[in-house]
């Protein structure tokens, strides 16, 4: 489903991404690890085409995004759904027009049947009755809550999260996390979401792809991960840096 092939990308002349190559297989989630300002988010972005790369490529089911443009580039991204870090719903809309907005804009759908798909995804996030608040009346969580029900109202088969719990408690960071691993298993989408919530994501993924200095240090299931040997891999996943990382 994604395949990304030795993705290189620079900004003013620092090299932030230096052959990075993975694959996401259709209906899994791959977390993208590693640590702050090492281009995970970057590297987030290359998938849907909103940047395109110094050189490399990135494949959707065999289609380049970065040779793609116009109503290609728009067909693509029409199977794509998003979950920003800071939720990026629009203050002055309603939860329930923000959620209705993706139908409003790229469906002819009737407003019954509008009405009828927002309530239920309200009720899939745990907000009903939240429809008629806006932004600013509600919660951090619910805010997350509301971005991912909008973002999967018009049934994405591929799902991008990035750092979906910033900002939010331990507690509601992890019904965030425990939300997206059930709503997975319903709809079984495709998905990459960039997180720091170790272990706890790794109930939530089947991959697991470790950023560092630009390159994809290793790719493997969650257990295979925890048991790496690779001392720069535990210490990201243990949280013991102190100082400088140390190679071997």
């Amino acid at each position: 489903m994604i395949k990304v092939e030795d993705l290189h990308k620079s900004f003013g002349g620092l090299e932030v991404l230096r052959g990075v190559s993975f694959q996401v297989a259709k209906g899994e989630i791959l977390a993208l690890l590693g640590r702050s300002g090492y281009g995970k988010s970057v590297l987030l972005k290359h998938v849907p085409g909103l940047i395109r790369p110094d050189r490399g490529r990135v494949l959707i089911d065999g289609s380049d995004m970065g040779s793609l443009r116009g109503k290609e580039m728009e067909r693509v991204r029409r199977r794509f759904g998003f979950l920003f870090q800071s939720g990026a719903l629009f203050d002055s809309l309603t939860v329930f027009d923000n959620v209705a907005f993706p139908l409003r804009e790229r469906t002819e759908s009737s407003d019954q049947v509008i009405k009828e798909k927002v309530l239920s995804a309200l009720d899939q996030v745990g907000l009903a009755g939240s429809e008629n608040k806006y932004p600013a009346q509600i919660s951090g969580g619910m805010i997350k809550r509301a971005a991912l029900a909008r973002a999967l109202i018009t049934s994405p088969e591929i799902m991008l999260f990035d750092e979906p719990t910033t900002g939010l408690d331990p507690i509601i960071a992890r019904a965030i996390l425990n939300l997206i691993g059930s709503i997975h298993q319903h709809f079984g989408f495709t998905g990459i979401i960039v997180t720091h919530e170790i272990p706890r994501i790794f109930e939530v993924v089947q991959k697991v792809a470790m950023l560092h200095e630009g390159i994809i240090l290793t790719v493997g299931r969650p257990e295979e991960m925890m048991a790496s040997s690779n001392p720069i891999i535990q210490q990201f996943i243990t949280g013991s840096i102190e100082g400088p990382i140390q190679y071997h």
